[in-house]
């Protein structure tokens, strides 16, 4: 296993060298691995998905505690619990209780919302678990792309997700759509022998591809590796820690003006001065505001959730409306990058002739097809005689780089598509700018 060792650490490039040395260091074949290499592998690399953290609920709710305004609160409440006594009359209970009431309701509401919108995120990404064609055992099946490893054998066709990055086998060339990952708005082609990411998406071709990193280790894990690494501190957050540092900075030099003019001056007994300085304290900050807060944003969550976003902080909506400026790259990301029919148009007819049968539907046919093929407008054509003589030569794969079409009517050749396109795909010598075109 040193040698697989090596490539867990990354201490080999399994990305530039040959193919037939990427089956020498993964110690695998085209034949690919047994369902004991790999439960032995697994062990060794993971499980093919992201690292979840992992956090605990406790610590999580207490963390809503956590805050400059939640701050004051606990430190009134410890007032009035630990300080707010002596002159024979006991701590001022009904405040410590009151304070520390608010604070679990103001957490209870955060942390139920933001855990419910946690466990539906969860549950999405569980039905949406990729899938992936591997070869194990010598035999093809259907699996979920956690399972894989390096040295597996993949098959990726058309709409296929690519489960790990992988170094392609013999084959024809495959187009791939990177836009999640790189930006680029056009698919991407991919020969033999190059790799393909994790999360990118099949836009056309098929192909069987050996994996060479899985998890973390792949292209899109490190990203979102890199991402998760950051701790910028949002919007909402620092607008509540300078709302709780202009109130902690105010009520402490409240309370040290107080503490003077009561003790110092006005020579009150221990107990008068600190219920004013408890009534100081509480007055002093805006105890109903985490709550407004945290209700406000639940409410917000539950309308997005209404209409399909599932929302997994609730300070995401208002960082999100907040925003003045949206830098995002090509299409792919915000936008689909498909297209969608906005509204269709089909004509029908209507006939209660019996008779009508085989010569008006070939005559139909032949008009369809001129219309089709640019010959005529469907109001020029006159049908001629029946079957048309019409057969369809070829039709161009690549349909993304070269749009064009190439039918035979009789003895007739048309051409369909952008002229410059044909031009180019058949050699022939077009000179637009004086419509002029020899063929």
């Amino acid at each position: 296993m040193s040698g697989l060792e090596n490539i867990k650490n990354e201490n080999v490039d399994l990305e530039k060298i040959p193919i037939e040395e990427v089956f020498q260091l993964l110690k695998c074949t085209s034949e690919g691995l047994t369902t004991q290499e790999g439960d032995d592998r697994i062990q060794l690399f993971g499980p093919n998905k992201l690292e979840e953290k992992k956090e605990s609920k406790i610590l999580k709710f207490l963390g809503f505690m956590w805050n400059p305004l939640s701050w004051v609160m606990e430190a009134a409440a410890i007032m009035a619990i630990a300080l707010a006594n002596g002159d024979g009359r006991p701590p001022d209970w009904q405040d410590f209780v009151g304070i520390i009431c608010l604070l679990v309701i103001n957490s209870t509401i955060s942390f139920i919302e933001e855990n419910n919108a946690g466990n539906a995120a969860a549950a999405l990404m569980a039905g949406l678990a990729p899938k992936t064609k591997v070869l194990r055992d010598g035999k093809w099946s259907e699996q979920e792309a956690a399972i894989l490893v390096p040295g597996d054998i993949v098959s990726i066709k058309l709409g296929d997700i690519i489960p790990a990055d992988a170094r392609l086998l013999e084959g024809d060339p495959l187009k791939v759509d990177q836009s999640a990952l790189t930006g680029e708005s056009l698919p991407v082609t991919k020969h033999p022998g190059q790799e393909v990411y994790s999360g990118s998406t099949c836009k056309q071709g098929e192909i069987e591809a050996v994996v060479i990193a899985t998890g973390v280790r792949t292209f899109f894990g490190k990203a979102a590796h890199l991402v998760d690494s950051t701790n910028q501190v949002g919007h909402f957050q620092k607008v509540l820690s300078s709302i709780g540092t202009f109130c902690i900075c105010s009520i402490a030099t409240g309370m040290v003006i107080e503490i003077i003019v009561m003790y110092g001056i006005q020579k009150r007994k221990y107990r008068d001065g600190i219920d004013n300085l408890l009534v100081l304290l509480i007055g002093g900050i805006p105890i109903a505001m985490p709550t407004v807060l945290s209700v406000t944003m639940a409410i917000g969550s539950h309308r997005l959730s209404q209409q399909g976003a599932i929302t997994k902080r609730m300070t995401a909506i208002e960082e999100l409306a907040g925003m003045d400026v949206l830098c995002s790259d090509k299409t792919g990301t915000l936008t689909l990058n498909k297209l969608s029919v906005d509204k269709d148009l089909v004509e029908t007819a209507l006939t209660t002739r019996r008779d009508y049968g085989a010569g008006e539907r070939q005559a139909e046919w032949a008009r369809e097809q001129r219309t089709q093929h640019g010959l005529q407008t469907r109001q020029e054509v006159n049908v001629f005689p029946e079957n048309g003589g019409y057969r369809e030569l070829s039709q161009i794969v690549e349909q993304a780089k070269k749009r064009a079409e190439i039918a035979r009517l009789r003895e007739i050749h048309t051409f369909k598509g952008h002229v410059e396109s044909v031009a180019k795909l058949k050699g022939l010598d077009i000179d637009t700018s004086g419509h002029h075109y020899t063929l």
